[in-house]
């Protein structure tokens, strides 16, 4: 098995470029099922990762595999306009029953990527300016127009030279809040200081085509901000005639305990991007918007030839239809409160444990260095590794890597998320040991 192993991994090394095939943590498996993972070398591994915030409804769905196997018996293939079909249609009507009122047309692509480019496109075809406004920390992806406004990482853009039709102002936050103060009102005070500034110095707004923000920050962090800084965005953006985009791409199909963070916070967009969890796996996303917009893009200013599959269509209808029969919405809430109680009091037994940061199933666990305080990558990366020896696997993020990613399926149960916290903490108190002089392994 070891050899087999060692010939796998060489040979992927060989065949597959390296930014795609050296990320944590290179583990060969040959099924998946539920929250699992069964890997090539016989051991069951907990799934805390959920393919990156996509296998909402667990890994290979009983339903879902159905619908995908009935659907490759009619068609395999569109292209969506050159001919049409039933299930884009029927999956387009099954979500408007779950988007907020007016977001009702829909462009459907392959990726999360692709779902931004669409949405700045759009914004900047309807209001005819040229300029977008991203916030420092966001991940929108890493094709050319969607990374001019990705700031998560330097490394991102490192020699690509994004082009400079935008500009970016800091994401949400507390830090500094005057003792006393509403957080959410000092963060919303903080926005519209940093907008006043930016169309006092750099660019006016009627030349913002749009604001494209994560409504909870992702790849950058795992940030929740106060609802009342994304409301005062609104209002801005509103003031100005700015369209407001939010990239759902991750906090999509009940991962923030409602439908989509748009919902969670109270704050509806005018376009929204959507992919992951759309459909359990199988390559989608949408760009969508109110048919008032979408009308003003008229044929061939953006096409597809591969979005809106129809396999991946009907394992989106399947995907919707499992979020509500199993009540995953809810689970989600359930059990994400759940595990921030669980993880707090992680958080005060271990002095490396920083902030829990936590909405729905996305939660965020920050490591520090032990002599600084400071963000600790390498502590996330040892920790991983030792969490994937016990048979559970997280995932990182963060500007430094320093957050561990707790985003399991929705359909986890108490029992697993009381296990995989379990095994975290064994793999916390371990590197503690190993880390601070004379601490002694804790019974966890």
């Amino acid at each position: 098995m070891t050899q087999q192993l060692n010939t796998l991994m060489n040979e992927l090394s060989d065949l597959l470029a390296p930014t795609m095939a050296k990320d944590h943590p290179n583990l060969p498996v040959v099924k998946e099922e539920g929250c699992y993972y069964y890997g090539l070398d016989g051991k069951t591994y907990l799934d805390f990762t959920s393919g990156i915030a996509t296998a909402n409804t667990g890994h290979r769905h009983p339903k879902v595999v159905e619908a995908i196997k009935k659907a490759a018996d009619e068609l395999m293939h569109g292209p969506s306009g050159v001919i049409m079909y039933e299930s884009i249609l029927k999956l387009a009507k099954e979500l408007r029953t779950v988007l907020p009122a007016g977001l009702d047309c829909f462009f459907f692509a392959n990726s999360g990527t692709e779902a931004i480019e669409g949405a700045i496109k759009l914004a900047k075809h309807v209001t005819r300016r040229p300029y977008v406004i991203s916030f420092t920390g966001c991940f929108h992806g890493r094709s050319m127009g969607a990374l001019s406004v990705t700031t998560s990482k330097a490394k991102y853009r490192k020699y690509l030279q994004p082009n400079g039709l935008t500009y970016q102002v800091p994401y949400a936050s507390t830090e500094g809040c005057p003792k006393g103060m509403d957080p959410g009102r000092y963060a919303a005070d903080k926005l519209e200081k940093d907008l006043t500034s930016l169309f006092k110095h750099q660019v006016t707004p009627e030349e913002v085509a749009c604001m494209i923000v994560e409504p909870v920050l992702g790849e950058g962090g795992y940030i929740v901000p106060p609802a009342a800084w994304l409301k005062k965005m609104r209002e801005i953006c509103s003031l100005h005639g700015i369209l407001l985009i939010f990239d759902e791409v991750q906090t999509g199909f009940g991962r923030t305990g409602e439908w989509f963070a748009a919902q969670t916070f109270g704050v509806t967009p005018d376009i929204m991007a959507i992919a992951k969890g759309i459909a359990s796996g199988l390559p989608l996303s949408a760009t969508v918007a109110s048919k008032e917009l979408m009308k003003q893009w008229p044929l061939g200013s953006h096409g597809t030839t591969f979005g809106g599959n129809p396999i991946a269509c009907s394992a989106g209808l399947a995907t919707l239809e499992v979020l509500k029969e199993e009540k995953l919405v809810e689970n989600s809430n359930k059990m994400g409160a759940y595990a921030r109680e669980k993880l707090l009091g992680l958080k005060g037994r271990h002095a490396i444990v920083g902030s829990i940061r936590s909405i729905g199933l996305m939660i965020g666990i920050e490591i520090l260095d032990p002599p600084t305080g400071g963000p600790n990558g390498e502590g996330v990366i040892s920790i991983l590794n030792k969490c994937l020896e016990k048979g559970v696997l997280f995932y990182l993020c963060g500007n430094e890597g320093e957050v561990i990613r707790m985003i399991p399926p929705l359909t986890v149960s108490q029992n697993q998320i009381d296990e995989g916290i379990a095994v975290l903490e064994e793999a916390i108190a371990e590197y503690e040991a190993e880390r601070l002089p004379g601490r002694k392994l804790q019974n966890v």
